[in-house]
């Protein structure tokens, strides 16, 4: 019988942490918090479960799920957000691993909830994740914002549980707005320190298909006015992204 660690990075959760928590709290042998010193209740809210709470100045988002990651005592892992949960369904998923762990990796589904809404199509579902998984097989990898679970070149086993991760998200659109905002600049900037490049044709071009693509072919007009929302956001931030980048790059040639 194997032991689980659960993982979570934190700030300002207070929301959504302890329904994160209480899904976790039957599935796991350990809860690793790592806090980048929120301001609101989730410290309080955190330690009234048994948990392990670490305070560490953000790092970056795959910087700082590596660190927390390095903090579990165990090496089979379970790593979620604090605005996340899991089902039901996937909550005796992963329980029935304990005792038959075959793969290096296991996917789940990430069912997105958006201004209240369950949002069914578009790039936001199924949108597969890799959170269940063997940290001696695997790492944190990406450009941030942009963070994903990667499996070691050598380790390449791995399977989809049933179940969602359930993902509270922007829960108004000035929110949304405000992140698309703060994302893109993130991402500008880790794209300015990799070495990309923006030009006016990705500038006009790459938002476009990326609306094209959530919004039609993936269905996302099936999620109503919100569905039309999360595509039109998807397409802005692409485009502030590679505006950004533009500018970067001038400031570095002027």
């Amino acid at each position: 019988m194997i032991k689980l660690s659960g993982v979570i990075i934190t700030y300002n959760e207070e929301r959504n942490i302890k329904n994160c928590l209480q899904s976790l709290i039957n599935v796991v042998d350990e809860i690793i918090v790592v806090d980048s010193y929120s301001t609101d209740r989730t410290k309080a809210i955190c330690e009234s479960f048994n948990v392990t709470f670490i305070e560490q100045e953000f790092l970056g988002y795959v910087e700082q799920k590596n660190f927390a990651l390095n903090k579990a005592s165990n090496d089979y892992i379970v790593s979620l957000d604090g605005d996340e949960s899991l089902s039901k369904e996937l909550q005796n998923s992963i329980k029935a691993l304990k005792a038959n762990w075959v793969y290096d990796g296991y996917y789940c589904n990430r069912f997105n909830n958006f201004c209240g809404q369950w949002i069914k199509h578009s790039d936001w579902y199924p949108n597969r994740k890799l959170r269940v998984f063997d940290r001696r097989k695997a790492t944190w990898k990406g450009i941030n914002p942009h963070d994903n679970v990667i499996l070691n070149d050598n380790s390449s086993s791995k399977t989809q549980l049933k179940g969602d991760i359930l993902h509270i998200t922007y829960q108004s659109y000035s929110e949304f707005n405000k992140k698309t905002e703060y994302f893109s600049t993130i991402a500008s900037k880790a794209y300015f320190e990799e070495g990309k490049t923006s030009t006016i044709w990705k500038i006009f071009f790459n938002p476009a298909w990326a609306f094209f693509k959530a919004y039609f072919l993936r269905l996302g007009f099936l999620d109503g006015l919100n569905g039309f929302v999360i595509c039109y956001q998807t397409a802005n931030i692409t485009f502030l992204k590679y505006l950004k980048l533009l500018e970067l790059q001038k400031s570095k040639e002027e």
